[in-house]
């Protein structure tokens, strides 16, 4: 069986600040990964930080891709959780980090709604 979603955390180390604290690029760029994943944007939603940096989250109908910036530490955050078998959250870390020009990254991705111990398709009692 496999897991009902995949959950990857991507953290992008030495960005471009001034493409960290640029809310316009940032939406595009998380329309274009949900676009690569695979997945159907249903709704974006941004918040700007003062004096710099940015919270941005687009709402997918298969989860969500979510981003923190850090323009002052040249970091960023970035949460995808996607579900459903033709989705690609991977694909879509891929091309982020090579959007925000990220010098080094790390990325782990974990397979959710199924586990070894746990198997929702066998029957109980």
């Amino acid at each position: 069986m496999k897991p009902v979603g995949t959950h990857c955390l991507l953290e992008l180390f030495g960005c471009p600040a001034e493409l960290l604290d640029d809310a316009e690029f940032i939406g595009e760029s998380l329309r274009e990964a949900a676009t690569l994943a695979k997945s159907t944007l249903l709704q974006e939603i941004s918040h700007r930080f003062l004096p710099h940096g940015l919270t941005a989250l687009a709402l997918l109908a298969e989860s969500h891709i979510a981003i923190h910036t850090w323009p002052e530490h040249r970091f960023a955050a970035i949460d995808i959780f996607t579900c459903g078998p033709e989705v690609d959250p991977e694909k879509a870390c891929g091309f982020l980090t090579e959007k925000f020009r990220a010098e080094t990254h790390s990325l782990i991705s974990v397979p959710r709604g199924f586990t070894p111990e746990y198997d929702p398709t066998t029957p109980k009692g």
